[in-house]
């Protein structure tokens, strides 16, 4: 008499007779997020002050679009948002400049206040502050010791957190931070930011050091 296969379980058949489950790889993943804000004015200050000594020329500035690419790609997010901080409170703002951040993928933020008020600082402060509320990766470019309590807090296990800067001058106090977890990215090592070689006198990692740069 034929059995009824009807009424055999499952695994009494063969593997070859049996049909595997398919495998459907979750759509609704949430997607991730890289905040990029730049301190502007800092990263300008630093550049022609401490390290070229005079204004910078438009070859020597960064390339801003490869800080931003930079963010996309620093720990594997999907997305950017770029934000640009700047002082407007003489009540006008570089508008060629702007527009050049528009097109590459930025958001200027151009705020204005008392002569008093340090305006680029407390907007990337209330900036960070708000971003820990909401999930995503967030770089800093600037060496503003002042962000220091508001990247401290950004830094769960669930998030990245880094500095965009030239290593040697970036404060102290947010340097101390990598040691809880914050990424310090050299922007010309690291991002690759600019199209000359700039002169630096700092210390050199041996692992980053290129004889041909100094022949």
């Amino acid at each position: 008499m034929e059995t009824d296969r009807r009424d055999t379980p499952p695994e009494a058949y063969p593997r070859s007779m049996t049909v595997e489950p398919e495998t459907v790889p979750p759509t609704d993943a949430p997607r991730r997020t890289t905040y990029v804000l730049v301190d502007g004015e800092n990263i300008d200050a630093t550049l022609g002050g401490s390290i070229l000594g005079a204004r910078p020329a438009p070859e020597e500035r960064p390339r801003w679009e490869r800080v931003l690419e930079f963010g996309r790609t620093a720990w594997g997010g999907d997305d950017v948002v770029g934000l640009f901080f700047l002082d407007a409170s003489s009540g006008s703002m570089p508008m060629s400049f702007v527009q050049a951040l528009v097109a590459i993928g930025f958001k200027p933020i151009p705020l204005s206040g008392a002569p008093h008020e340090k305006v680029v600082d407390i907007g990337i402060q209330r900036t960070l502050a708000a971003l820990v509320g909401r999930q995503g990766d967030v770089l800093l470019a600037s060496h503003d010791g002042d962000f220091t309590p508001q990247m401290r807090d950004l830094l769960t296990p669930d998030r990245h957190v880094g500095i965009l800067a030239f290593r040697e001058f970036a404060s102290s106090t947010l340097q101390q931070l990598a040691a809880s977890g914050l990424d310090v990215f050299d922007l010309e090592g690291d991002v690759g930011a600019f199209n000359v070689v700039l002169p630096r006198l700092r210390i050199i990692p041996l692992a980053e050091f290129d004889p041909l740069r100094y022949l």
